[in-house]
């Protein structure tokens, strides 16, 4: 990267020491390493492994610290393009960010919250810890990361999340004392990433540090009111700056009924500061974490732990305007019997549609876990998954979100593609010229299920979402 701004360089050096600078110096100019976290609901390290190997000559090794992680040795600039990404078998994410959903440790049990989520690495992997059961709410207040945070939920076939677009620290005059864990991931000044983000070399200065840490205080404030007594808030950082971090806690510490938990990492870290330049911080911030990226060949990245111990203040409620949504049980008399003719037509038992709940809204279906909490579902952006659509004549076409959710449950009207052209067109969307009898139908290649089509006597016509077909997916040979 370009010589490091003196004002980055200095603020190191103040922080850590000149040798420490130093390192820090070396360490971005080196290439970023790069992680995969698998998703345990669509595959296994080692067959991934394989895959990758096989198909691509993507070389991959497991992580030793922890199970779902590979770290791609050879082949990084292949692994964003291969077939196993866009299905979500694995989401390409920093070691280091891995770390705060790890602290969060959430569980199918809990009513969980993501308040800074896009573009959605944090989010995914908390909702494949839950075994994408309970529910989780991923809050996004940019519109363009909404879609982006949207896509990769898809992407990674989840069904416990929904989505909110609203700015997070005015969210606790909608949820107040709601969520058992909460997770702030806040927007900072980016000392940590510069690696990866060298625009970061260009702005970075500290005035500029300064409003960002009165934003993210505004954000974890909004977090503690919205947890319940007893309930978890993981605040994380993916800086270095005392201003942005200890700063932040200690200013919590002094006001709200919190207290810091210990907190233990896979990777190696150092405690976190209890003075600096002058100031003194509560004693407590040493449970806290540093992450320092030269030493963990990753991002670098702050990690604090809270428990809430008592009330804060009940908000005053805003007024909202809801939007009506439907929740269905698959025996409610609205899709019942298209329900059932799905089961038939794909083989899948009918106790599989049982484990979910169904949001109709107009003739569009979504599906979420059957656990999931209803609260307030109509302020959300999007909750679960697509399932389908009630078409004109009264039937639910199968969405390919929905088949994707469901792959290991067809037993019927699966069609394998034959070769790679046809893969190829499949995934551009387009019509593969065998002629088949049934309406509908899914889709596999090499073992994986793509997604639905309609068939006819002229063909199979794709309903691979448009956003998903990216330029550049390399389809292996069969």
């Amino acid at each position: 990267m370009a010589e490091l701004s003196s004002n980055i360089y200095g603020y190191i050096t103040k922080l850590y020491g000149e040798e420490q600078a130093k390192n820090y110096l070396s360490f971005i100019d080196q290439d970023p390493a790069l992680y995969l976290r698998v998703n345990n609901l669509k595959t296994t390290p080692q067959k991934l492994i394989n895959d990758l190997s096989n198909y691509y000559g993507i070389k991959a090794e497991l992580f030793p610290l922890l199970p779902n992680v590979l770290k791609v040795v050879d082949g990084n600039n292949l692994t964003g393009k291969t077939l196993e990404h866009i299905l979500g078998h694995f989401y390409m994410q920093g070691l280091s960010s891995m770390m705060p959903p790890l602290v969060v440790n959430p569980t199918s049990e809990d009513y969980v919250l993501d308040l800074c989520s896009a573009p959605g690495s944090k989010t995914t992997q908390m909702a494949e810890m839950m075994g994408n059961k309970g529910t989780l709410a991923a809050n996004e207040i940019s519109s363009d990361r909404v879609k982006m945070l949207s896509y990769n939920v898809d992407r990674m076939s989840l069904v416990n999340t929904g989505i909110i677009h609203n700015r997070g620290e005015w969210l606790s005059k909608i949820f107040d004392f709601s969520f058992d864990k909460i997770l702030v991931d806040a927007p900072c000044s980016g000392l940590g990433i510069i690696q990866k983000k060298e625009e970061v070399n260009k702005w970075w200065n500290e005035d500029t540090v300064k409003g960002l840490s009165e934003m993210q205080l505004r954000l974890l404030v909004g977090a503690i009111k919205m947890a319940k007594p007893g309930g978890t808030i993981v605040y994380s950082t993916c800086t270095l700056t005392v201003e942005e971090n200890e700063f932040v806690v200690n200013k919590v510490l002094e006001k709200y009924p919190v207290q810091l938990v210990d907190v233990t990492l896979p990777v190696k870290s150092i405690d976190g500061f209890t003075g600096f330049e002058g100031l003194k911080f509560d004693s407590s911030l040493a449970k806290t974490r540093r992450i320092i990226p030269w030493e963990a060949d990753s991002d670098g990245f702050f990690v604090a732990k809270f428990q809430k111990i008592d009330y804060t203040n009940a908000m005053e409620p805003t007024e909202e305007r809801f939007k009506d949504i439907k929740i269905l049980s698959f025996e409610s008399k609205q899709i019942k019997r298209q329900i059932q003719d799905l089961a038939a037509l794909f083989g899948i038992p009918l106790d599989v549609f049982a484990e979910y709940k169904y949001l109709l809204k107009g003739n569009d279906l979504n599906f979420v876990n059957r656990d999931r909490q209803n609260d307030k579902l109509g302020f959300f952006e999007k909750a679960g998954t697509r399932f389908g659509v009630i078409d004109k004549n009264d039937d639910i076409t199968l969405h390919t979100q929905a088949a994707q959710v469901l792959e290991k449950y067809f037993t019927k009207n699966i069609y394998d593609l034959k070769d790679k052209e046809e893969a190829k067109r499949y995934l551009e969307g387009g019509i593969v010229k065998t002629p088949y009898e049934r309406a509908q139908c899914v889709v596999s290649y090499l073992g994986n299920l793509l997604g639905t089509a309609i068939g006819s006597e002229h063909g199979i016509k794709s309903r691979f979402p448009r956003a998903k077909r990216t330029q550049g997916i390399i389809i292996p040979e069969k």
